[in-house]
């Protein structure tokens, strides 16, 4: 962008002897040529920072309550959605909890290999889940 304007100012330049007509089209490409930067550096400032950025009550407002007693957790939370929308999954110690509007959680639980969900009970959007040791047949 510099360049084109040292460009054109080189240009109107060698045509001096045109008087005050080339200050006169100088001072516009410079005007322009200050508008254009500015226009620029707005757009490189707005490109650095993301469009979209995840609500706050999605990532930090979540809140779950985890019972461990002895032989069993309790895990408690609301989630969104009818119940049939609602899947959970304990897997190597992360519970995945999933729902409806794109709502997913992971939950890092205290268990060993041979626990799993036992009861799964779903109520007005509270969700309570007992974790225990599975019983071997």
């Amino acid at each position: 962008m510099v360049l084109l304007f040292l460009g054109v100012v080189y240009m109107l330049s060698l045509r001096s002897s045109q008087g005050y007509v080339s200050f006169i089209l100088i001072g516009i490409a410079a005007v322009i040529m200050i508008y254009w930067v500015k226009v620029l550096k707005k757009m490189t400032v707005e490109s650095s920072t993301p469009q979209y950025t995840p609500k706050e009550a999605d990532t930090k407002n979540w809140v779950y309550d985890l019972i461990k007693g002895e032989k069993e957790t309790i895990f408690v939370a609301e989630v969104p959605g009818p119940e049939d929308q609602v899947t959970v999954r304990l897997i190597d110690g992360i519970l995945y909890v999933r729902g409806s509007a794109h709502f997913s959680k992971e939950v890092p639980i205290e268990t060993t290999p041979d626990m799993g969900i036992h009861d799964f009970k779903y109520r007005n959007g509270v969700l309570t889940l007992r974790i225990k040791k599975l019983e071997t047949l």
